[in-house]
This record gives structure tokens, sequence and C-alpha cells, in this order.
């Protein structure tokens, strides 16, 4: 495999990064990198470390880095995982609040972990962090449930004040969108499969229309839903097939929708294949009146799916 970290990768141009992977001979990683400087979004450095754990260290090569920027790729831990030693020295400054490095979730303790070390990134009331908090945790969860993998899920989060948002990038290197989806309906493509993913309603554990009322399905609807209100980017990658939902207008109305095409958006397939499925989320924290309301109805939506989890936790059976 060989992948190019660019001088810039964000959600809005993260096409041409992707199309510059190359995942031919998954025994091996090479990483090549911008002469002058490198400007990631979490995802990109996600990506990397989920193929890292799919090697061994001796099977990766990272070339010399030169790029100013080198050290902020240490920072976020990225060699750290792929196990390389770069020479690079830096002084750790404290992270909370800031950021949130490389990462990898493999159990609901680990997961506990990094939503415990998200909230200081989203500056937000409580009452309002707790349904992002939900949310991505109900993604990850989703990783961890069906998505197969012996690595788990890598995950990484950066604030930046100066726009008052937050990106989150999570990867992983399992069955992907369309085997799990597919487990319970038909989509013969990627494309399809990742259109069914983000339909409310829909999941791979069951046909029954709406789901199952533990199903974690609404994870992927309810984020995308987030970036559509304030105007964000979100993006997902499966297999050979991309989805990114794009900025809408300042005049265009943000209403909802269940068919996650009638968004503005944009949509490749014939990528190079990734194995597994990767989520980037760019998040606007301004408390806008849209973005309150939705939070409030997502609040509502996770303490009624905590009551229910109770209640299966606890029910015992019954014998006649």
């Amino acid at each position: 495999m060989r992948i190019h970290l660019p001088n810039s990768a964000f959600l809005g141009n993260l096409d041409p990064f992707l199309r510059g992977f190359d995942p031919e001979d998954p025994t091996t990683l090479e990483i090549t990198t911008n002469k002058h400087w490198i400007s990631l979004h979490p995802v990109v450095l996600a990506m990397v470390g989920a193929l890292g754990l799919t090697l061994d260290a001796k099977r990766i090569r990272c070339e010399r880095l030169e790029a100013k920027s080198k050290h902020y790729l240490e920072r976020m831990g990225l060699f750290k995982l792929l196990g390389i030693e770069t020479g690079i020295r830096i002084a750790e400054h404290e992270p909370a609040g800031r950021f949130i490095p490389l990462t990898i979730i493999k159990d609901s303790d680990g997961l506990s972990r990094f939503i415990t070390e998200m909230i200081p990134l989203l500056h937000l009331d409580p009452r309002h962090a707790k349904p992002i908090e939900y949310i991505v945790s109900e993604l990850i969860r989703n990783v961890l449930e069906h998505a197969h993998t012996e690595h788990g899920a890598v995950v990484c989060a950066q604030y930046y004040k100066k726009s008052n948002r937050i990106s989150i990038g999570i990867a992983d290197t399992g069955i992907g969108i369309k085997r799990s989806i597919n487990q319970a309906h038909d989509a013969t493509t990627h494309l399809e499969a990742i259109r069914l993913a983000l339909t409310p309603g829909i999941t791979g554990a069951t046909r029954r229309e709406g789901g199952t009322d533990l199903n974690a399905g609404a994870g992927l609807f309810f984020i995308k839903s987030i970036a559509k209100v304030n105007r964000d980017y979100f993006a997902l990658y499966t297999g050979d097939a991309l989805y990114k939902l794009l900025k809408a207008p300042g005049a265009a109305k943000r209403a909802l929708r269940a068919d996650p095409f009638a968004d503005k958006h944009s949509k490749s397939d014939g990528l190079p294949a990734w194995q597994g499925t990767v989520v980037g989320i760019d998040l606007s924290l301004d408390a806008t009146e849209e973005f309150t309301v939705l939070l409030d109805l997502i609040h509502e939506t996770y303490l009624r799916t905590m009551r229910e989890r109770k209640k299966t936790l606890y029910r015992r059976p019954r014998f006649t």
C-alpha cells in the first residue's frame, strides 16, 4: 500500500487525497509526504493509523520528513502508533480542550475514556454537549459491534478556536458498510450501501421498517443532520465509494431529508478501495437556534435509547 500526505487534505478537498491512495500489496505500507508543508484533517491521520495497525512496524516505511509541520504529526501520535522512530523531539503541552491524538478504541472502556477526553473540546453547555457525545459514541460503537475487526477503531479530534469548530476522524479496516448492510438489505454497490446507512430507520441488523429500538444506525443520520444544519462538511468513505455533504448556500433551507442524496452533496465511486469504513466530521459549535433545536431533539432520542437499553439489560426470561 502507498499513501501520500499532501500539503492540504481536509473534508472539502478530500477527493484528491483518496485518489492518491494505492491499496495494492497490503503486506507493506509506504508513506510519502509533501516536502514543504502538511496540513491535514484528523480523518486523514486516522486512516493512516488504521492502515498501520494491519502491519508489523517493520513493514511500514515513511520517507524522511522535511516539512516544518512534521512536529504536528509527531504530536498527534502518528509515528508512535505506527511504531516508527523519527528522532523528532517536541515539548508536549497539555492537549485537553485542544485536541485528542490518535487513539485506538477496542472496547467500551476505551470508548468511555475517549468520550471523556472529547468533552472539553466541545466548549458547549453540558446539555448540548451530551447529544454530540452520544452520536460520536454511537459511531464508534458501530465499529466495535459491526465492523468485525481485531484492530478496533482509530479516532482523532481537534478543536479550532478561530472558527469554533471541532473536526473528528474515525477509521477502521473492518468489513465495510456494504457487507454489514447486506446482512438485512440488498445493496449492489458501495454507494447504495452508503445511501442506506445514512437513511434513518435502516440498520444492518434487521429488515424491519424503522430498525430496532437499540440499533445504532441513527448515529450517521444525526451527525449528517448536524453538519447540514450548521453548513459543515461530512464525509463517508467505504469500499470504492465516497459520499460528501457539501456546504449549502446561506439562503438555502436547512430542512432535514431522509434521503442523503436529496441534500447538497458530491458522490464518487471507482475510488481506490478502502477495506473498512472512514467517517470525517466538521462541527461548528456556534449556538444557532436551529443547532440548539436539533441538539434538543437528539438529546431526547438519547434518553429514550438509554432507557430501552437498560430495559433490555435487566429484562429476565419469564417461564410459565
